[in-house]
């Protein structure tokens, strides 16, 4: 326990490792976190509508105008529910009207009916206008129902594409009947945002700094010819190389911490605990997992706590296994890079494949209806999302540790 305690203090002392946390910080708290809510997402439009950072900056205030006026309209979604959502939308002045892609629920609205009542679009209109402009509210019945025709159409057309088998949408349909009735509603497009882009984004924001600040653990010692010296020490150097390790990953573990919980901490400061209790179709409709928001945050941190574990034992690995320092950087940061940027001109499979890497998919497949087969075994993908990438760092770790310790016998 001593050994690690003055390995760990030894890690956090080194410049290049604070410098990375306090910019990581910077970087997805303070701008990605506070300065969202408060200013260029939340923050009420300035003269310039067309930048959001001429947003005023007041977003705390004008969140909670959201959150009231929507509170208006009953804590249950029901087809009357949705009827004065849509009729108050219509209601506004055409040149006051709220654009769909503001942070009021008739974005939200728009959606539904674009995709669940397309019989209702005025074909035959010779100026476009969404749906949302003109139609008949009185129409709009039979929402439930007319969800659940969405999601089978969207199911059908996965299984004529073989992507999905009779199996998967049977498990799929079985995972949609568990979905509670009639709806909780509040506000949703906070929590749109926290789980869409906000939480999601801190796999690739600590990426890059988890990558500096651990690259250079092993491989670092052979830069600084501090490595024959450890090893005459009389831990020996196995001793000493899991003592490294485990610093390493108390590192990636407060790292984490310190990242989401700032970015938590700034949500209940803006949103409070508001809404937690909905469904998460209400941020994609053929969503078929019976969660709440509060289910959603909580997946999507596992995901991003299990991804930077798995990532922190790969980029432990490739510094055991190579002395210089800027290759061990460049191989940690292909794991993440590499993928995104080649993953068009690879074949499909491959494509899905990266995707299991640590900090490569994203926690959003939680709205998706994709499954991964292994064995012929239907698994629904983001339970695959959250295991292997933690499962490949954790192999990972015994070959850092022997890859170390034959470097220095060879």
């Amino acid at each position: 326990m001593e050994l690690f305690a003055l390995e760990h203090k030894r890690l956090w002392r080194t410049t290049r490792v604070w410098l990375c946390v306090l910019l990581c910080f910077i970087y997805s708290v303070i701008y990605g976190g506070v300065f969202s809510f408060q200013w260029f997402v939340f923050g009420s439009e300035g003269e310039d509508t067309t930048s959001p950072y001429e947003n005023n900056f007041d977003g705390y205030s004008v969140i909670r105008d959201w959150q009231e006026q929507f509170s208006q309209f009953g804590d249950t979604w029901t087809d009357e529910t949705f009827q004065k959502i849509v009729a108050e939308y219509q209601s506004y002045d055409p040149m006051d009207r709220p654009g769909l892609q503001s942070m009021g629920d008739w974005s939200m609205a728009a959606s539904f009916l674009n995709h669940l009542y397309p019989e209702l679009e005025d074909s035959a209109s010779q100026t476009y206008q969404p749906l949302i402009h003109y139609v008949d509210t009185e129409k709009l019945t039979d929402f439930y129902g007319k969800r659940q025709w969405y999601l089978d159409f969207n199911l059908e057309v996965a299984r004529q594409g073989g992507l999905l088998t009779e199996a998967d949408i049977d498990m799929l349909q079985e995972m949609n009947s568990q979905i509670e009735e009639p709806w909780k509603y509040e506000w949703t497009q906070g929590w749109n945002h926290l789980l869409t882009i906000a939480l999601p984004n801190i796999s690739a924001r600590i990426a890059p700094f988890l990558a500096i600040a651990l690259g250079f653990i092993f491989s670092g010692e052979w830069h600084d010819s501090t490595a024959p010296l450890l090893h005459t020490t009389k831990h020996g150097r196995r001793r000493l190389a899991y003592v490294k390790v485990l610093s390493g990953l108390a590192f990636a573990v407060e790292m984490f911490v310190l990242i989401a919980g700032g970015t938590v901490a700034a949500q209940l400061i803006y949103f409070g605990t508001s809404g937690w209790d909905m469904p998460i179709q209400f941020i994609k409709e053929i969503a078929v997992a019976p969660w709440n928001m509060l289910k959603a945050e909580l997946f999507e941190l596992t995901f991003t706590f299990l991804g930077v574990i798995g990532y922190a034992g790969m980029t432990m690995l490739f510094s055991s296994l190579v002395k210089n320092n800027v290759l061990a950087l460049v191989l940690s940061l292909s794991i993440t890079y590499v993928p995104n940027l080649l993953g068009r001109y690879l074949p499909l499979w491959a494509q899905e494949a990266s995707q299991y890497l640590p900090l490569v998919g994203s926690p959003t497949d939680i709205f998706r209806t994709n499954v991964f087969h292994v064995l012929g075994k239907g698994i629904w993908s983001p339970y695959m999302l959250i295991t292997v990438p933690f499962v490949i760092g954790v192999v990972c770790l015994p070959f850092a540790i022997k890859g170390w310790a034959r470097r220095e016998r060879a």
